[in-house]
């Protein structure tokens, strides 16, 4: 494998995954899903679609396939990953936005800075992202770009190295944590998205649950002194 691979989180995403495979592949290979126990066929989907697939054999959240696929690809000598969500919201075609902003900025976490106006989005997830942008800011003592954006450039071996160990979707919240926490550079670039109507979304994220989940993460994080 080459220096960079993109890395795509999936469960149960297999009307989707296709296509983001395919569109990823037409301008960054090679790409890795990791199915996180999926209950339909996106694994087989996605290796149609030219990924190559690591499939945990039940559900354990988006954090805990992250990081499977970031030891996976350190181990394979992979020095930076694309991350992008299974479900079509992020779009391939921003992803040389988002390398041309690592390369300027070598050993940073670059993140997609979601661009919203436009689209109806639900008032629990409004609240959900504000909640978690605000306590973020206020931890960590800087602005810390889209902390719910999972559009992202990780240096790999830098990542791994913050200890994060959240296994849903408060992994890439305390990540950005323990990044501004340590002084590693964190870097946000505004991207287009894709946002279906309300009622034809499907999303895993649960807006008081994973919020809350985040408060508990960011109390761990303190503790830990990170």
């Amino acid at each position: 494998m080459g220096a960079t691979a993109a890395l795509i989180p999936a469960y149960d995403a297999a009307a989707s995954v296709g296509d983001v495979v395919a569109g990823t592949r037409a301008v960054l290979a090679p790409v890795v899903v990791v199915d996180d126990g999926s209950r339909d066929e996106t694994a087989a989907v996605a290796a149609r679609a030219g990924a190559e697939v690591i499939r945990h054999d039940a559900n354990r959240g988006k954090g805990a396939a992250l990081l499977t696929g970031l030891q996976a690809l350190a181990a394979r000598g992979v020095e930076r990953v694309v991350t992008l969500d299974a479900d079509g919201q992020h779009l391939p075609a921003e992803i040389p936005r988002l390398l041309a902003a690592a390369d300027a900025a070598p050993g940073a976490i670059v993140v997609g800075v979601r661009q919203k106006a436009g689209f109806a989005i639900r008032r629990a997830a409004r609240f959900g992202n504000w909640i978690a942008d605000r306590l973020l800011r206020a931890i960590a003592g800087r602005p810390l770009p889209d902390t719910q954006s999972g559009f992202r450039v990780y240096p790999v071996a830098a990542t791994l190295a913050l200890g994060a160990h959240g296994t849903r979707f408060d992994f890439e919240t305390e990540v950005l944590l323990r990044a501004g926490r340590r002084g590693m550079a964190v870097v946000g670039v505004p991207v287009r998205v894709h946002y279906p109507p309300p009622a034809e979304r499907v999303s895993h994220y649960r807006p008081w649950v994973d919020t809350l989940r985040v408060v508990a993460t960011v109390l761990r994080v303190l503790a830990d002194r990170a």
